[in-house]
């Protein structure tokens, strides 16, 4: 699933080229997991100012109201640029969006991804997808004590409440695992547990690791890209992540996965002893 990461590497390769464009036509494939919520007809003729993203949400300004872009469990994003070689919608394409600057398509397997259109960022829509979501970790909001005070709230094993996105918002499997071995907290401990020292140390490396995988163009597992077709290559410097049975890269104890809430957690016995 695209994480974070991978979805402000993916609005980074277009946000620019699609800003101050008009749109010229909308097209729609098989139904995704929310309908548009309004006809494709009414985005013809209008504005794209922007591209912001909040967690794993792209938000499309338009003069007109916004497009929420979800990618889902395996949706990708490809953009390509105005008087260049398109190609027919295939089976896997539904959503596109044909503008003056050149047409962004969404392809998705799975089906779990989404656009829906709001009129305008107070719309109801807009709270039902994004009010539960917690702190941005890669912007200036991101406040320590406003952390500690969100994991004080939880008794959930730190990994987990991490996961949730009710306190931060994406940081998810991969980048979980990563930031708590830099912080030197083991995935099991209690979120209330943490003193303010320890959630300091783990705030610094959620944002140290966003940050360092957006510069290395994310996390590519399986199939993602950016929309000029990027693969990511933060996976390649994971000190755990992905690494069972193999040495640490600090101290040299074997790797250890576990299973948490379905999902694989990986970590070093000995640099993460609480």
């Amino acid at each position: 699933m695209p994480e974070l990461p991978e979805v402000e590497v993916t609005r980074l390769s277009f946000a620019s080229r699609i800003s101050n464009s008009t749109v010229l036509s909308v097209q729609i494939g098989k139904p995704l997991r929310w309908p548009l919520g309004c006809l494709p007809a009414h985005l013809v003729g209008a504005n794209v100012s922007s591209v912001r993203r909040r967690g794993k949400y792209l938000l499309l300004d338009l003069d007109r109201g916004l497009l929420l872009v979800h990618l889902g469990m395996s949706g990708s994003l490809s953009f390509t640029q105005a008087g260049g070689s398109g190609s027919a919608m295939g089976a896997h394409d539904h959503f596109e969006l044909r503008t003056t600057a050149g047409t962004l398509r969404l392809n998705d397997p799975r089906r779990f991804g989404a656009v829906v259109f709001a009129p305008a960022d107070d719309a109801p829509i807009v709270g039902k997808l994004l009010s539960h979501l917690g702190m941005e970790p890669l912007s200036d909001d991101f406040d320590v004590h406003a952390f500690y005070a969100g994991l004080k709230r939880r008794k959930a094993s730190i990994k987990q409440v991490l996961l949730a996105g009710d306190v931060v918002v994406g940081v998810g499997n991969i980048y979980a695992s990563e930031a708590l071995f830099h912080a030197g907290i083991r995935p099991t401990v209690r979120a209330n547990r943490l003193s303010l020292p320890r959630a300091s140390k783990l705030h610094a490396a959620v944002k140290m690791v966003l940050a360092r995988a957006v510069e290395r163009g994310g996390s590519t597992l399986r199939d993602f890209s950016s929309t000029d077709g990027q693969t990511g290559h933060f996976q390649l410097e994971a000190m755990v992540y992905g690494r069972t049975g193999e040495p640490c890269r600090v101290c040299g104890t074997a790797v250890k996965n576990i299973r948490q809430g379905q999902r694989s957690t990986f970590f070093c016995a000995k640099c993460q002893k609480m």
